[in-house]
């Protein structure tokens, strides 16, 4: 396959708002298009400030003192920055990971932003509901991991989401017979348009 690698990202956040709510954990998988790993990475973030609402604890797990210690989002952008370069941004439901990364990063100085690495990004949900045009099936990240066989061990964890979404995507690369960069077009989302 004329691939290049994929960084298959998830988010935690506080809530389901990218203007209201914020970023808690991030998570990263890259992955070549047939599945093999080639780095990963994730972090809890800290909050802005010491009394911000973490949002649903009883999902994600995040409490406010595990974030206590936790890099602060910028330092945690230019991680990002870098596990991004040269790949393609994908995620389960990319727009709003995308979306939430975006908005996270339109605080900074132009120059420091890694909104280029967030557009255009390929959504594996959107490529699951492809393949079935009359919706009969839920395509929810564990619905889709469990059609394919793919273990999603941590749910609502951002580097277990990550993971199981990296497993699940040459699965999906393969069911749309997808094997060069510009087949890909039809399933890249932008979020901004949210």
């Amino acid at each position: 396959m004329d691939l290049p690698p994929f960084a298959v990202v998830d988010v935690e956040t506080s809530g389901l708002s990218s203007r209201r709510h914020r970023v808690l954990s991030i998570g990263v998988v890259t992955v070549d298009a047939d599945g093999a790993l080639l780095d990963r990475w994730s972090t809890l973030v800290k909050l802005r400030w010491p009394l911000q609402r973490v949002g649903p604890t009883d999902i994600h797990g995040i409490t406010r003192r595990m974030l206590s210690s936790a890099p602060r989002l910028d330092e945690s952008l230019d991680v990002l920055g870098a596990q991004l370069d040269g790949k393609i941004f994908t995620a389960h439901n990319a727009a709003f990971d995308a979306a939430f990364l975006d908005r996270a990063t339109r605080r900074r100085p132009p120059t420091d932003r890694v909104r280029t690495g967030l557009r255009p990004s390929l959504c594996t949900l959107g490529m699951s509901r492809r393949l079935d045009p009359d919706r009969r099936l839920s395509h929810r990240l564990g619905d889709v991991c469990a059609r394919y066989d793919v273990e999603l061990v941590r749910p609502h964890d951002a580097l277990g989401d990550a993971t199981a979404t990296a497993h699940l995507l040459p699965h999906l690369l393969r069911a749309h017979g997808i094997s060069e960069v510009g087949q890909l077009e039809p399933f890249y989302v932008d979020p901004t348009a949210r």
